[in-house]
């Protein structure tokens, strides 16, 4: 049996799965041939890397589909000069395309056996300027700002207090809502309590543990 082909399936997962989702940023495209997302999946879905699948990681946690990856870094805009925060480490492989364009990268795990996994995975493949912590940021995390904040699970309210951690001509993408209706959104901060929103797509992905969710009224 021949070895499996992992560059052409990068290519087709590219031309067949990224193109077609509205990613066209070489640079992104680039990207993506650059950080091998192999690397970071489950040793046994790794010929599975590169299909149109949320992967299934430790504890129950999923990966992203390779073209939500895509799509979100492209939309982003990072620049060199960004700091990260990421909400959800997950497998780390969002976190190295991240790390790969900005400054650095904190990214925020709560669960320990993920976050270790990860930490390790980083440091292997050379990603000095991502720092993974334990803990839950579904509601903000530590008092540093940002410049770019990502929620890599969905969250059915967007707390007040990533805006307070988000600089001035800060982005946020975050999934809102609840299934089967859920919005993937991002939010340029442009002063203080001055922020546009822009809505990207449907999608549902799920949620955050501990996100904020709206009262119930109980009878």
């Amino acid at each position: 049996m021949a070895p499996f082909d992992y560059e052409q399936a990068r290519y087709n997962m590219v031309e067949q799965q990224i193109r077609p989702w509205e990613v066209l940023d070489q640079r992104v495209l680039d990207l993506l041939f650059a950080v091998k997302r192999e690397d970071f999946v489950p040793p046994q879905y790794r010929s599975l890397a590169f299909a149109d699948l949320e992967l299934p990681l430790l504890n129950g946690a999923r990966m992203w589909t390779p073209k939500m990856e895509a799509r979100v870094i492209q939309e982003l805009m990072l620049r060199s000069n960004d700091r990260v925060l990421e909400i959800g480490t997950g497998s780390g492989y969002l976190t190295a395309l991240l790390a790969s364009e900005a400054a650095d990268v904190t990214s925020v795990e709560i669960d320990a056996a993920t976050a270790n996994d990860a930490r390790a995975k980083l440091a292997r493949f050379g990603f000095a300027n991502a720092r993974v912590e334990i803990g839950d940021g579904a509601r903000g995390f530590g008092n540093d700002t940002y410049d770019v904040i990502v929620l890599t699970g969905s969250t059915p309210l967007l707390p007040d207090r990533f805006f307070e951690q988000l600089t001035a001509g800060g982005r946020l993408f975050a999934v809102v809502g609840e299934p089967p209706a859920m919005t993937a959104r991002l939010i340029h901060c442009e002063a203080p309590g001055a922020r546009t929103s822009l809505d990207l797509f449907e999608t549902v992905i799920a949620p955050l543990q501990n996100a904020l969710a709206p009262a119930r009224f109980e009878f």
